[in-house]
């Protein structure tokens, strides 16, 4: 959800300047700085920005500069004239010889004064215009960086499923290790005298308990059911609950593995699945 945008325009002298920041958040959080002239419209530039970003740290920065072809700033003749008036009399009451009175006046309070007018329909539907431009500008950086994270959550899943195809020669030897084990143990304690019923019974309880076939659909399915909402839009929120029951399955698969050789497929998947998690968190 990273991204920046930016747009510039000019209307009747002014040149406004927006720039929009995104960083990841799971909720809108939305900060909006602009001149005071703008604030009558601050609820209409929200409604743009949770119409076009939805979710993420979002900061918006709206600035203006004048270009000089308009007039904003304007000296307060009456005021000038009752401070020379006030000025000229304490002067002359005292005797001083003449003084730079506009040096003087020109210094004091309230004398220049900014002109603000009334933003007009046209420059408000000019702002929220520009607004709307650096969003899209925006969007279509984080639509290169989706494109980027599609590919990469697809190397990731494929690269699951090929360590749960690798596992599967490990699932036989764990039996065969099982028997093994069970049969030096009875021979050690009975020289060899046990009943081969209840060591087939041993066998199959081992096997359940170890079987993984389940684990193994239900992964499978979370990753066509990822690969699937990924092509859907705003689908962010959905994946991240996806990669959480991915991982539950990859987990007990860990924990059933009881062979080595199976462990470090299970922790190699685990390592792809913490990386699409950290991913996840950039995705809409």
């Amino acid at each position: 959800m990273t991204g920046f945008g930016k747009a510039t325009g000019n209307f009747k002298g002014k040149k406004v300047t927006i720039e929009v920041r995104a960083l990841n958040s799971k909720t809108l959080d939305l900060n909006v700085r602009f001149p005071s002239d703008y604030r009558p419209f601050e609820a209409d530039m929200r409604k743009v920005m949770q119409t076009e970003m939805e979710r993420g740290k979002i900061d918006v920065n709206v600035n203006i500069d004048d270009t000089g072809d308009t007039k904003s700033v304007t000296v307060n003749k009456s005021l000038a004239k009752a401070y020379y008036q006030d000025l000229k009399s304490v002067n002359d009451a005292i005797g001083e010889s003449g003084t730079d009175y506009l040096a003087l006046i020109m210094r004091m309070p309230d004398i220049l004064t900014n002109e603000r007018e009334d933003i007009s329909p046209e420059e408000k539907t000019f702002v929220l215009d520009l607004l709307n431009e650096a969003c899209a500008r925006l969007n279509e950086f984080r639509a290169q960086e989706g494109a980027a994270l599609q590919t990469e959550f697809t190397e990731r899943i494929e690269d699951i499923r090929r360590l749960m195809v690798e596992i599967e020669p490990f699932e036989n030897v764990r039996v065969e290790t099982v028997r093994a084990k069970l049969e030096k143990q009875l021979e050690e304690i009975s020289a060899g005298n046990y009943d081969n019923n209840r060591l087939e019974q041993e066998l199959i309880f081992y096997v359940e308990k170890f079987d993984v076939s389940e684990e193994k659909m239900r992964l499978g399915n979370h990753l066509d059911y990822f690969m699937e909402t990924m092509q859907m839009e705003r689908s962010g929120r959905k994946l991240g609950f996806i990669t959480q029951e991915i991982g539950r399955e990859i987990n007990t698969l860990g924990s059933k593995s009881n062979q080595a050789d199976m462990q470090k497929k299970v922790v190699e998947m685990k390592d792809n699945l913490e990386k699409m998690k950290e991913q996840v968190l950039n995705t809409l």
